[in-house]
């Protein structure tokens, strides 16, 4: 991967872990003012993952701790969205939405936890 590219996807999980934050402080205020049990889940899944994707976009790691964390913000933003969809719309974001969302989400976790097996590359 280029340094371009690297820098890059730092700053995408940068943003991510950003909006992440912003969005679950935002929805644990909804949550207790409003109700809805579903968006206080999407807050504390937010707020829980918002320092991960800081952490791995500010310190960078090799790709398959890069690997990981994308793959955590794609199963985040599936099960986000299902959680949302039930409480605001009444209805699920798409079948299987959850379950895809958290099974992206253990992968992702999986992935970063191996990315501790393998040895950095000597310059």
């Amino acid at each position: 991967m280029s340094t371009d590219e690297h820098a890059a996807g730092g700053r995408i999980l940068v943003l991510a872990g950003g909006l992440c934050g912003a969005t679950g402080v935002a929805l644990s205020a909804a949550a207790a003012h409003l109700g809805g049990a579903f968006v206080g889940t999407a807050a504390s899944f937010l707020l829980l993952h918002a320092p991960v994707f800081l952490t791995v976009g500010l310190l960078g790691g090799n790709s398959i701790l890069r690997t990981g964390s994308l793959i955590l913000l794609v199963g985040l933003l599936l099960l986000w969205g299902d959680l949302l969809a039930r409480d605001f719309l009444g209805s699920r974001l798409f079948p299987m939405s959850a379950p895809i969302g958290g099974t992206l989400l253990i992968g992702g976790w999986l992935m970063m936890a191996a990315s501790a097996l393998v040895r950095p590359r000597r310059h």
